[in-house]
């Protein structure tokens, strides 16, 4: 019998890195040290100088509180309005949310899956004082164009880099702050949740280190209303451990993705990810474009192939904004593709072997 290929195997990648991980955890465990502390600050210097991009890295609880300490940090009015794309996952404008804000959604562009300049500038009010630009599936967002726009309009732009550690854009300016995560599914990915914001303004990292323990610096005396959203040391240990091996699990990745570029190209149906001029991909999802997703998708299963939808449902007709007036046909592209979208296996340690299992069965789904 023809062995299963997952979406994902974290299995996998253990196996490679076992000894490392477990001295890791022990070293935690026998500190009795759970919250912050040596580990996570260890941690977060290692990511900046593996970023090398001049931010200061600040661990959190999630990536999703990345983006929600980011945006407190801003210190903006209840109501005020943040951009965000339609198609991206749920936190993006769960946080903007839950920040007291108001999200107002935008379009994509259909090939890369990101927002612009141009569908941002579509929705822009009186009232909006911040964007985030999301970095999709592992591909950073045209940044200079944003950056400008935003800069030009008194905004501030935030990043959210969940998808994309490690990605790059060839003199890209940068926003106030980037927000990553170490789900354990992402290209670095804990052993449970876990998160981080950079930034190249020592205040506004101050600003986050605050919040991430309820306002204040020294314990029980509180500058602002924060919260509780440490990066737990055991993450931070298993993350750190993990963080020398990243570099070839991205390249592992891009080389994956240029293997399925060429072989799907001999399939008319099937629509492959371009890369922007200039930018490094880093492949979180390698996700194709196609007609009869859902036949396609039942199909694969039934050979033995796991595959991912990522995303069903556009963020402005999900039920819980519906007060936001969203509706269908609003966002096209969007809607679009929450019905085309199709992501692949792409972890490092898939194989050519495997990976041409999945392109022949996509093959013959369409002969």
């Amino acid at each position: 019998m023809t062995a299963h290929i997952p979406l994902l195997d974290l299995g996998e990648q253990y196996d490679t890195i076992r000894d490392e991980v477990d001295a890791a955890i022990r070293r935690v465990v026998d500190s009795q040290r759970f919250i912050l502390g040596p580990e996570v600050e260890a941690f977060e210097q290692a990511l900046a100088a593996y970023l090398d991009d001049g931010r200061e890295v600040v661990g959190c609880a999630s990536g999703t509180d990345a983006l929600l300490l980011s945006l407190k940090a801003l210190d903006l009015e209840p109501g005020d309005e943040v951009i965000v794309p339609a198609f991206t996952f749920f936190a993006t404008a769960g946080a903007v949310w839950n920040a007291g804000l108001k999200p107002v959604f935008c379009d994509v562009e259909s090939e890369h899956f990101n927002l612009t300049a141009r569908t941002v500038a579509e929705v822009w009010t009186e009232r909006t004082r911040a964007v985030i630009a999301v970095h999709l599936f592992g591909q950073m967002a045209v940044m200079d164009e944003l950056v400008a726009l935003a800069e030009a309009r008194g905004a501030s732009l935030i990043e959210d880099a969940a998808q994309s550690i490690g990605a790059a854009q060839e003199g890209a300016p940068r926003g106030v702050a980037t927000a990553l995560s170490f789900f354990p599914s992402k290209n670095l990915g804990g052993f449970g949740d876990g998160g981080a914001v950079t930034s190249a303004d020592p205040d506004f990292a101050d600003r986050l280190r605050k919040l991430r323990v309820h306002g204040g610096h020294k314990m029980y005396h509180h500058e602002m209303v924060g919260t509780n959203s440490r990066l737990d040391a055991l993450q931070a240990a298993v993350l750190a451990a993990k963080l020398p091996h990243l570099t070839d699990w991205t390249d592992a990745r891009r080389l994956l993705a240029t293997h399925y570029g060429e072989a799907l190209a001999d399939i008319p149906e099937v629509i492959s990810p371009p890369v922007y001029p200039g930018n490094v991909h880093v492949y979180n999802q390698y996700t194709i474009r196609v007609r009869r997703r859902d036949a396609l998708r039942e199909y694969l299963s039934g050979q033995g192939i796991g595959t991912g939808v990522y995303y069903p449902v556009p963020l402005h007709v999900q039920e819980c904004f519906a007060a936001l007036g969203g509706r269908r046909g609003q966002f096209p592209v969007s809607e679009t593709l929450c019905e085309e979208v199709l992501s692949l296996p792409v972890y490092p340690e898939l194989g050519t072997e495997r990976l041409l299992r999945v392109v022949s069965a996509i093959g013959r789904f369409y002969a």
